[in-house]
């Protein structure tokens, strides 16, 4: 598979082949519409379940929301869902799945409480946010990994939360380092399944 095939790139270069299925996160019963060229075509993938599951939603202060590398919408759509009150900003280098996020908040009711734009990571990303959250893209790299975490001292409000999936075998143990060292605390919220939810507190 070329590079420009993987669901991590901008322009994945696939034939569509589009199918619309149901899920169930926070509640809520949504419909999605996922395509070749984007993460986890057939079904939400299990990191992302636990991730939603799993954010520790109480602790977080006003302010509006971040997924960071969002694909086709099942973050952010679902958290935007469930907290009607809260603006999330959705954002992912890739415009095939970013097309599809927008359909899919349309389809869920959530348009109006959602921002949809292209950002590699946070190039295009301006403003500070009470959460961050994130299943990032293993697949791209340690390094853009690792720029997804530490980006998010800068875009993070004083007591925003960073809230992070990645699986043990896939760098959990060192994503957990890296936020200890960049907000000098990293809690983890859940293990399921090899998936670690990992949470750090922006503190002035």
């Amino acid at each position: 598979m070329s590079e420009n095939q993987y669901y991590y790139s901008q322009h994945p270069d696939v034939a569509s082949e589009p199918i619309t299925w149901d899920f169930t996160l926070l509640g809520n019963d949504l419909a999605f519409t996922s395509d070749n060229g984007v993460f986890s075509k057939h079904t939400v993938d299990y990191g992302s379940r636990v991730l939603v599951a799993n954010v520790n939603y109480d602790i977080i202060p006003e302010g509006k929301i971040l997924d960071m590398g969002t694909g086709y919408g099942p973050i952010g759509i679902a958290i935007a869902k469930a907290f009607p009150d809260r603006q999330v900003d959705m954002v992912d280098v890739n415009e095939l799945a970013l097309s599809l996020a927008k359909q899919n908040a349309s389809e869920n009711g959530v348009s109006s409480s959602v921002h949809i734009f292209e950002s590699n990571v946070y190039e295009a990303v301006t403003d500070l946010y009470a959460a961050i959250v994130t299943n990032p893209p293993v697949r791209a790299g340690k390094k853009v990994v690792d720029a997804m975490i530490a980006g998010a001292v800068d875009h993070l409000l004083n007591e925003g939360t960073l809230t992070v999936v990645l699986q043990k075998k896939q760098g959990a143990p060192s994503a957990k380092k890296l936020m200890t060292q960049l907000f000098g605390n990293c809690d983890i919220l859940k293990r399921d399944k090899g998936y670690y939810i990992l949470q750090s507190i922006k503190r002035s």
